[in-house]
């Protein structure tokens, strides 16, 4: 039998345009559930982050991802085994809420007052000043 694992990488696409930064509604069957996040997932063995974003984000949005830098800051998840990846991405297409609520598009400032899951929320707070 084998162990759980102690932690699992989550990329978490930050992807901006004109100032405002991508983001999507939890369902609210899932963890954090209700919450606001940056788009992304869980990375599959081997996979590299790129690969993982560029998977995550044609799955979650119908978008193609053309680039990820590194990343830009990191989390744990409270009280879970995951650990957040944030980096910026670029994407081309226009983004559907294939697996979210809803999707859209808000400025540091309005993210800052939103109800954002935990590492999200950190981050905002962090690095975007909202």
């Amino acid at each position: 039998m084998t162990s759980p694992p102690s932690e699992v990488r989550v990329v978490a696409a930050v992807i901006q345009r004109d100032g405002r930064y991508l983001v999507g509604l939890r369902r609210a069957d899932k963890r954090h559930g209700g919450l606001w996040e940056f788009p992304g997932g869980k990375l599959d063995p081997g996979e590299t982050l790129l690969d993982a974003a560029a998977r995550e984000l044609e799955e979650e949005l119908a978008v193609r991802c053309e680039g990820i830098s590194t990343v830009v800051w990191t989390s744990r998840d409270p009280g879970s085994v995951y650990v957040i990846e944030f980096a910026k991405a670029r994407i081309t297409g226009d983004p559907v809420a294939l697996e979210h609520e809803r999707i859209g598009w808000f400025t540091p400032e309005e993210l800052g007052g939103m109800p954002l899951a935990p590492a999200d929320a950190a981050f905002v707070a962090d690095c975007l000043g909202g």
